[in-house]
């Protein structure tokens, strides 16, 4: 299974989170997601448990509990919808801006 974690300290990182879930049974993987430019954490991640008894337990074990001050938010990650590129609809987006050339007369 897998499960989001939310409101994580920034200064958390892989293996610490490994260890939290490691308490409720075998952890997959564990993924803290960083800004791509910055490095820094942004403050959720991921954690990929075996047993799905195992997980929903630590989800319900963990969720709200207090890690360095912040209390986490634990649930299972749910897919991401996927986005509907289709025609018709309304119109999405912006565009425009930017500088224009403006002919003189």
């Amino acid at each position: 299974m897998n499960i989001y974690v939310g409101n994580l300290p920034f200064n958390l990182g892989e293996e610490d989170l490994k260890e939290i879930f490691e308490e409720y049974g075998e952890v997959t993987t564990t993924k803290v997601i960083s800004d791509k430019f910055s490095g820094r954490s942004k403050g959720f991640g991921f954690v990929e448990m075996e047993s799905s008894e195992e997980a929903t337990k630590a989800i319900k074990e963990l969720n709200n509990a207090e890690i360095s001050g912040r209390n986490i938010k634990v649930n299972e990650s749910k897919p991401k919808p996927a986005e509907s590129r289709g025609g018709g609809g309304e119109r999405r987006g912006g565009g425009g801006g930017g500088y224009q050339r403006r002919e003189r007369y």
